[in-house]
């Protein structure tokens, strides 16, 4: 099949060559589809509601082609519609669908479009939507069963930064929004359910390159990889490159039950990574292909990131850094609160892997015990290999386990020993202090001091 296709590819071409289109006059004129059935010359009919493409259709600059309440259906098979004007949706009733058939997908491209609004449609059959330098929003759209005969993704963006905004995505055989890595897209995915995306390959369903100079927010999505082959991963922010300086913002997701949950990549990336579900993402037991909730795979260590407030469980890995980073898990001054636990294969707890040469500080997470020894074996780091950067861990959350010292023995460990209070601020000793529970730490233990 591999040989074939760009032979396929080649003949799709030609026949769009000579077949007719028809081609909007750029005149600042906005049509309807009931307007372009008396425009086209039978390029576009109807019966009622339901209107059927028969041609390529191309909306030009500073015209417009507005969806009504006019329409409940449009048939395109083997049809590419082009927007360099505008698109917009002011229908107000049920969803309008635009289909192809499983033969003949239609496919759409927005280039150097703008103040495009796609709104409450169903999308079946398509070979994907190519979005180039174009002003554009997605909102509460549904596509279902696309191909990946125009694009590598059901939403391909290049140079340019869309809204996507509480969209559905499942069955689609490729990722459902990717970008490439020789532009530098900022998209913003908020509220959208991504399920069973990706047929069979280890590509994540949403896959995308460098940044521009906005940041890009993938907000309170989920993320779910479970169907029969699918278990495909979850997303992918890469940079190879160098390019620019990608900034993600990572919050209030749940990616689950795929290959991995999210990668970063690269290099000149800085994310925020917080809030986050990352669970039973354990279908890949390759570490360099998947099985990490979270996989930082830095070629500089200004591949950064911060975690806080993150759920990683069950995943194979749960979080694993490799080669350079920059990674902040929690600080003395500002907890991690991430709750890292049960993460593992092979009968060996992972859940935090420092396979880079790099220091990690991990402070004030929940490891889900309280035993600092079980904790250590539950991270692998330079305690394991000495080639590997140091992970600190201590103080964590739950200090209920830990053994109590008086305050005569904390006299006798002060020179030894950092005082932390329970909400891990780091304090200075004096015999003056104020009531409640400290941690104090030396080199090889972690015991609770309270003071009434």
């Amino acid at each position: 099949m591999k040989r074939l296709l760009p032979i396929f590819l080649l003949i799709i071409g030609l026949s769009t060559t000579l077949n007719a289109q028809w081609v909007s006059p750029g005149d600042g004129i906005t049509y309807t589809l009931p307007d372009l059935v008396a425009a086209t010359e039978g390029v576009v009919t109807n019966e009622g509601t339901v209107f059927t493409i028969h041609q390529d259709l191309t909306i030009s600059y500073s015209d417009v082609l507005l969806i009504d309440n006019q329409v409940t259906r449009i048939d395109a098979p083997g049809v590419l519609i082009t927007i360099n004007g505008s698109f917009t949706c002011s229908h107000t009733g049920d969803r309008v669908k635009i289909y192809g058939t499983e033969t003949q997908q239609f496919s759409m491209r927005f280039d150097n479009a703008s103040e495009c609004y796609l709104h409450k449609l169903y999308l079946s059959d398509g070979a994907g939507i190519k979005v180039v330098e174009s002003d554009i929003t997605f909102d509460d759209v549904k596509f279902v069963y696309f191909n990946t005969d125009y694009c590598h993704a059901v939403i391909d963006i290049f140079n340019c930064d869309p809204v996507i905004n509480n969209c559905y995505f499942m069955l689609n055989e490729g990722s459902a929004i990717s970008s490439p890595a020789n532009g530098q897209s900022s998209p913003q995915i908020t509220g959208c359910e991504l399920d069973a995306n990706v047929d069979g390959l280890n590509v994540p369903q949403i896959n995308l390159g460098p940044g521009g100079d906005d940041t890009i927010r993938i907000v309170g999505n989920n993320i779910h990889g479970t169907w029969a082959t699918f278990h495909t991963g979850g997303i992918s922010v890469a940079d190879l490159m160098g390019i620019g300086d990608t900034k993600v913002l990572l919050k209030d997701n749940t990616i689950k039950d795929g290959r991995y949950g999210y990668n970063q990549q690269g290099q000149t990336i800085s994310s925020i990574i917080e809030d986050n579900r990352f669970i039973n993402n354990n279908h890949e037991d390759n570490p360099m292909n998947g099985g990490s909730g979270i996989s930082i795979y830095g070629t500089s260590t200004n591949n950064k990131a911060i975690l806080r407030n993150n759920v990683i469980t069950g995943n194979l890995w749960g979080i694993t850094a490799i080669y350079l980073h920059d990674i902040d898990l929690g600080t003395e001054d500002d907890w991690g609160y991430n709750e890292i636990y049960n993460n593992g294969n092979g009968g060996v707890t992972y859940d935090l892997y420092n396979n880079a040469s790099c220091d990690i500080m991990a402070v004030g997470n929940d490891w889900r015990v309280t035993d600092e020894a079980l904790i250590e074996d539950h991270i692998f780091h330079q305690v394991d290999d000495p080639s590997l950067g140091l992970v600190t861990f201590i103080p964590f959350v739950g200090y209920d386990g830990m053994e109590e010292i008086t305050l005569e023995e904390t006299d006798i460990d002060l020179s030894k020993a950092t005082l932390y209070t329970i909400a891990g601020q780091r304090v200075r000793y004096t015999e003056s202090l104020k009531p409640g529970i400290y941690v104090v730490v030396t080199e090889k233990t972690t015991k609770k001091l309270i003071i009434k």
